[in-house]
């Protein structure tokens, strides 16, 4: 227990350290140097950050539950990323740059109206708050307490252990967004990253070489001939992820996760310039490609291990693993990685969600000729608040029917869909006008919510996703024309600086590989 202390906090202390000396001598107190790292991060820093607000214990616990019970199939949820961040980076990325956005919402009003951009991150800011902090706040706890057995070695039930964990993890969480802005965020998640993926990998690695007596690759054949289904990355159309669904709403879903999402984009609007931005979304292309083999190869090596037995409760696999492989003295490292993955995520979407607040709620509503300095404390306080809610809510997540990561993907539906519908209805076309945005914005909402929760349509909810785009698009253009409007499309070029040479030749090669994963599996 002592080698397990000494690995967690050294770890943790050394990414307290590493930030509060790159950001000693910063000025954290301007909206640009608060929100967007003073527009100074490097393609490598911002694949790292991406990387881990992606990645956190919703993917390590959920993830690996969902391959430990569906199979190599739900791969389709990572390998698919890459192509969406190819899009992003060469096409909606020197959008944003150009135009000088700090938020997502700004684009919407230059395109649509001021109503739209208030909808659009109102509804951003209680996505934030229901679905995505809760859920990482809670697989966090989760993994934490069975590393450490916290409810045993306290002597207090696992509620009150969890509890507990769920409240530790939301205070140093927020530390990071609050007081170091993002600039303190995506130097932290460097470092965790770095972590993320050395002990993430150490586990598979460690399990096949058990499993094979020495031999990695004879682990992984006895893996495979124990459960050759669960190698099939195409499956039926009855599986949880059919293949099908890559060509409805998985892409879409993709498309706005990794080019129209505040939380990750953010990172890219805080680059030195545009080549940086398009370097950190292809590097992250590339992680996405490898990352399965963190977050989906440990759930199909833990079939072999304990078959069925905890098919009910598929989220609690992973720990499970972890505990049987890792050596007694790295537990403590790992439970530290696991920390910062939490942390990142949590802490970059609370900066995201102050930044929507600040941005496109408050200053255009509210208190239009605030002060930069006051505008950072209002964004403080506002992450804050919502870290408090995220605590309050985190337990309510527990017993996810089909696992936490399913259950995430389904409530992001009901907002992530209608908004990258208005998004790319004011990116691809010129006949959907504001009162369109509005109606396709709502009506997305209600079509979801209807079909997905309350009424059974039998229809897989990905499905669901590109049916509603459709419709979205067809409600949309139908008002646009019964109600039009004078609203003139304005765009004003902010910074021209000049793309990376080799985006494009990158872009295809990611393509390719991504192409090739699934003819090389199927």
């Amino acid at each position: 227990m002592i080698l397990t202390l000494i690995g967690f906090f050294g770890f943790t202390l050394a990414v307290i350290l590493f930030v509060w000396y790159r950001l000693k001598n910063e000025n954290l107190s301007s909206e640009k140097g608060y929100f967007l790292a003073g527009k100074s991060l490097t393609g490598p820093v911002i694949a790292a950050s991406m990387l881990l607000t992606n990645i956190s214990t919703e993917h390590l616990i959920g993830m690996n539950g969902n391959s430990y019970k569906n199979g190599i199939i739900v791969i389709a949820w990572e390998v698919t990323s890459a192509i969406a961040l190819v899009i992003a980076a060469l096409y909606f990325l020197p959008r944003y740059i150009k135009m000088g956005l700090t938020t997502i919402p700004e684009y919407l009003e230059s395109r649509f109206d001021s109503l739209t951009r208030t909808l659009v991150a109102s509804f951003l800011m209680v996505s934030f708050v229901v679905t995505l902090l809760p859920i990482v706040l809670y697989s966090g706890a989760l993994n934490l307490e069975s590393i450490f057995d916290i409810s045993v070695n306290l002597g207090i039930s696992q509620t009150e252990g969890l509890w507990y964990t769920v409240v530790v993890i939301g205070l140093i969480g927020s530390a990071y967004a609050i007081f170091g802005g993002l600039k303190a965020v995506a130097y932290s998640d460097t470092l965790n990253g770095i972590g993320l993926l050395f002990c993430g990998l150490l586990i598979p690695v460690l399990a096949l070489w058990q499993i094979g007596d020495g031999s990695m690759l004879t682990g992984l054949n006895k893996v495979y001939e124990f459960a050759p289904e669960k190698f099939n990355i195409i499956g039926s159309e009855d599986s949880v992820l059919p293949f099908s669904v890559l060509f409805t709403g998985l892409m879409i879903n993709q498309l706005y996760f990794w080019g129209m999402n505040q939380t990750i984009i953010q990172r890219a609007l805080g680059a030195k310039n545009l080549a940086e931005a398009q370097k950190g979304l292809l590097y992250t292309g590339v992680l996405k490609i490898f990352i399965p083999l963190v977050i989906v190869l440990p759930g199909l090596i833990a079939f072999y291990y304990f078959q069925t037995e905890y098919y009910d409760n598929p989220d609690i696999i992973y720990p499970l693993l972890v505990k049987k492989v890792l050596p007694a003295g790295l537990t403590g490292l790992f439970a530290a990685v696991i920390l910062g993955a939490v942390l990142s995520t949590f802490n970059s979407v609370l900066n995201s969600a102050s930044t929507i607040f600040c941005f496109d709620l408050y200053k255009k509503h509210f208190n239009k000729n605030i002060s930069e300095a006051k505008l950072v404390i209002t964004g403080k306080w506002v992450a804050v608040i919502l870290a408090v809610f995220s605590i309050v809510a985190a337990p309510l997540v527990a017993k996810a029917p089909e696992g936490l990561y399913q259950m995430l993907q389904q409530l992001n539906g009901i907002f992530f869909i209608p908004i990258a519908s208005i998004l790319m209805a004011g990116f691809f076309t010129k006949s959907v006008n504001a009162n369109g945005a509005k109606a396709g914005l709502f009506f997305g909402f209600l079509f979801y919510i209807l079909t997905t929760f309350i009424f059974d349509s039998g229809i897989h909810f990905v499905h669901i996703w590109g049916i509603e785009f459709v419709l979205n698009f067809v409600i949309m253009i139908l008002v646009s024309k019964q109600f039009p409007t004078d609203k003139v499309v304005v765009e004003l070029v902010k910074d021209v600086s000049k793309p990376w040479k080799w985006a494009n030749v990158m872009g295809l090669v990611l393509v390719i590989i991504t192409v090739l994963i699934y003819y090389l599996l199927s």
